[in-house]
Order: structure tokens, then sequence, then C-alpha cells
């Protein structure tokens, strides 16, 4: 069967085409780097790597675009004041750059871990702004946007007179447009008086005296919008229209839906054919927030450190929980779902190796050819539960009905002439494909990993001893051979060391 892909905009499953034939443009909104990636970074950005890989399963030749918002001014509309890498930057003492650099390098570093395959393109915002002013321009030039004070505003209303705004998000257009609703839909804020319309969003803001982060632009100094950013990254590397854009459901609105009407007016069409998005995850059944102290750091998961776990979880063992939830689901987190998944994982994975152990005399005619039908028909659903919208917990549970057949065949309990050769062969061949290739998982050596960490923590704690010692000699040469088996440690402003697998 081909592969359907369920496309947010038009709310249903569609048949994927792509624009060109054999190529696809993938566009995926990446972090803001202005803190540590946490929990809520885990799920899209694996999702994504899991649908990259298995477009590229499918013989698909893919750019896949995953941007860095490293200007980090506001999340949401409404924040349009608030610049995050510069509050942060003065909270550790740190240049902008120098703080975007540091959450970029540990973002990247978590990624790695969790094994996902580098995107094929990875450009910043503040390494775009001249196309975002060119973007800008060009909207304020077609009538669309209007500059007040230095700052620029995108006038729904107009775009809305003739084009579907709302449609994505499933917004209504006259709540949005109506002032009455204002706290409904948008914060009464800084800059908001200036706008014809609340609805209106910021293309462009004047930076007041304070502001760190700040460009040269035709309307003075300040910085760019959040949306204008990912139209004007996606436009330049993927052209005016393209297949996928990724990212998560509280992107609908007003991220997306801004994207779109920005991208519109600019390049005369719709950017993008097929909209997909993750659901959210909660923790303990409830919304991630500091208020509830379940924002989990990526370091705490792999750690263990965060009050909500009860030991450290390794990040094969979170990636293969969320393969276990298909990716338009709501997934909860907790400490004994994820216990049960490092259980089955183990599980599983033995199997695996067992399967890759397993060679039996050629036999073309199966002994029992009841069981040696039901094998093959599991496994041919692999593919066709991954073209139904990249259903990957079907393929994972027929890869639990499968685990017993192989232990079964290694103890003897089954006849190796009970399946043919053949059936083995495919066997071996689809458990490869999907667990290691497509679905981007690797074995977990849990001896070496319990004897790694202690054995850095003494390292570290010599190294510190040594510093503080002023042996500088000691400490550069644990450092330097470190280096040299891809482990590098990083020294924090706090004191702290820190450390991890290139």
């Amino acid at each position: 069967m081909p592969l359907n892909i369920y496309n947010s905009n038009s709310r249903k499953k569609e048949v994927f085409e792509s624009i060109t034939p054999g190529h696809v443009g993938m566009y995926v909104c990446g972090p803001t780097v202005s803190g540590e990636s946490h929990l809520g970074h885990a799920r899209p950005y694996i999702t994504f790597d899991i649908v990259y890989r298995y477009l590229t399963h499918k013989k698909y030749k893919v750019r896949y675009v995953r941007n860095i918002t490293d200007a980090g001014h506001f999340e949401e509309e409404g924040r349009e004041a608030e610049d995050k890498v510069a509050k942060k930057a003065q909270v550790e003492k740190m240049e902008p750059m120098e703080l975007v650099q540091k959450y970029t390098n540990l973002f990247h570093w978590a990624m790695k871990q969790f094994n996902c395959i580098e995107p094929s393109i990875e450009p910043t915002a503040t390494g775009h702004i001249v196309e975002q002013i060119g973007m800008i321009e060009d909207i304020i030039s077609k009538g669309y946007a209007y500059e007040v004070n230095g700052s620029v505003y995108f006038d729904v209303k107009k775009y809305a007179a003739t084009h579907d705004y709302g449609k994505l998000s499933g917004r209504i257009i006259d709540e949005l447009l109506d002032s009455s609703n204002r706290d409904s839909t948008t914060r009464d804020l800084e800059g908001q008086q200036e706008k014809k319309d609340p609805a209106d969003f910021a293309l462009w803001k004047a930076a007041p005296p304070e502001h760190i982060m700040r460009w040269r632009s035709p309307w003075g100094e300040g910085f760019p919008g959040w949306h204008i950013e990912c139209s004007a990254m996606a436009t330049k590397y993927l052209g005016a229209q393209f297949d996928i854009h990724g990212g998560g459901m509280d992107l609908l609105f007003p991220h997306h839906e801004s994207e779109i009407a920005q991208s519109t007016i600019c390049n005369h069409a719709a950017p993008v054919k097929y909209w997909m998005h993750n659901n959210m995850i909660t923790i303990n059944g409830r919304k991630m927030g500091k208020s509830y102290n379940n924002v989990i750091k990526l370091t705490e998961l792999f750690s263990g450190s965060h009050d909500l776990l009860s030991q450290a979880f390794h990040p094969m063992t979170v990636r293969f929980f969320i393969l276990q939830s298909h990716y338009r689901s709501t997934l909860d987190f907790s400490n004994d779902s994820l216990m049960s998944s490092e259980k089955a994982f183990k599980r599983l994975w033995e199997a695996y190796e067992v399967l890759k152990k397993l060679s039996f005399e050629e036999n073309e005619s199966p002994k029992d050819i009841e069981l040696d039908t039901k094998i093959n028909s599991w496994l041919n659903e692999f593919e066709e539960f991954m073209d139904d919208d990249f259903g990957s917990p079907r393929v994972i549970a027929n890869m639990f009905e499968l685990a017993p057949i192989i232990n079964s065949l290694k103890d003897g309990l089954i006849a190796n002439d009970a399946i043919s050769s053949k059936t083995l062969a495919y066997l071996k061949e689809r458990f490869t494909t999907f667990l290691e290739n497509i679905f981007g998982l690797k074995s977990v050596d849990e001896s070496n990993n319990e004897l790694l960490a202690p054995v850095m923590q003494l390292l570290l704690d010599i190294r510190k001893e040594a510093k503080s010692k002023k042996d500088f000699a000691t400490s550069d040469k644990i450092r330097n051979q470190l280096v040299e088996m891809g482990i590098v440690i990083k020294d924090e402003k706090d004191g702290n060391t820190s450390w991890g697998v290139e």
C-alpha cells in the first residue's frame, strides 16, 4: 500500500505524493536554545527522526531542515518584549551567543544520545536576519503589513478577507478579530496598543534601549518576530512550496498559522502540502509545568536526578517508550511506565540478539505451514503499519508476537524445520531493518553503562583535586585523553563539571 500521512490541515489521512518525484522537502521547528533541552523536546525530534528514516527507507532523497531559534525573543504571540536568550545570558553571566552555543551543543549531545540522525541543514535564526527583513519588506509592499514606531505587524484582518486564516488550527477568524474577545485571544501586553487589531502579530519589533540582541533594519534597530524566522528559512532551503512541515501540536496556533499567512503572501501559494503534528506529553497525567515540578531535563532523565524518577533511564529506553505510542496520541511519562518500557525493550532486544545467531540447514518446505504463514503475515504487516501514518506501536506489537517464537526456536521447543530457511532470513532482515535502521534503536550494554558513570565521577574528582592544587598538567592530561576517547567534559560557571559522549 502507498504511504498515508495524516494531514493536520485537512484533518484526514492522505496518500503521500511528493511535489518532486523521488524527493522530499521536510521542515521541522527546532529548539529555542535559551536553556537545557527537556522531556518536551524528546518527542518531536524522535518522531520526525523516524519520519526521516522511513522516507529514506522508501527510497526518497530527503532534505531535512530543522532550525535553531537562537534569537529566543518569545515562545508565543504576546511576549514580543521578552528576550529569553538575553534574559538567561544575564542570569548566567554570559554573552548571549556564548549561552546559545552552550545550549546548542547540549541539544546536539542529547540528540546523539537518542541516536537521531542529523538534519540535512540546520539554519539559525540569527544567521538569516537579511532573509527575514527581505520577507517583511515584501509583505509590506503587498499591503499586508504596517509599521508603527519601528515595529511591523501583519494585518490579519486584510489577509483573512481573501484567505482561509484559521483553517490549520481550527480557530474561528471572527472571534480572533473581535476586539471584545481580546482576553481570550491575546494578553494585553506591551505593543498591543500599536496594533490595528489584537489578532495582528509582530513581524519585527523595535528594540528598547535595554534590549541586548538587536539588528539594523529599514524600520530602525530591532529584532524579528518569532514566526517570520521559520518562514524565511523554510523558503530559502526548501522553496516556495515543500512537502512536509512538522512540529508539536502546541505550535499549531499562532506559530504555524502565522507561517502559512506570511509565506502565502510572499510566495503566492500555500507553503506546505502535508502538515504533521505530534501530540503533547504529560507527566503522571499532568501537563508539564514548573509549578508542578515536572519539567524534566534530559540530563536529569539520563542521570535519574529528578525527584519524580527512581533511577536513570537510558536514551534508548526513552526512544523505545516514545515509539510504543502513536505520535498523534497523548503520551504520559511516569517513572513506572519508563521502567516497564525498560524491561520490554530489554526482552525484545534479547530476542533480536538470539535471532541474529539462529541458523539451520537450507529448508524450502516448512513442516509447520500454519506457523510459517503466520510469521510471514506478521512480518509483512511491518511495512503496512508504517505506511498507515507511521504506526510504530503496531509494528512493535507484532515484534512481541514474534519474540517467543524466536526464543522457542533457540530452545528447541520449535523444530528448526518448522519454518523455511527463507522465512528465517526474512525474519532477520525485517527485524534489523525496522529495529535498527527505521526505529533507530541500539543495544544497551548495561554492564558498561553501570561501570562508566562511577569511573567518570572518580576521574572528575581527581581532576578537580588536581586543579585545586594548581596541578594543571594532570588536569589537562585527564581532559585531553578523555577527548581522544570521545568523551567531552565541560567546566560550568558554578564550579561543577559535566561530561558527555561525542
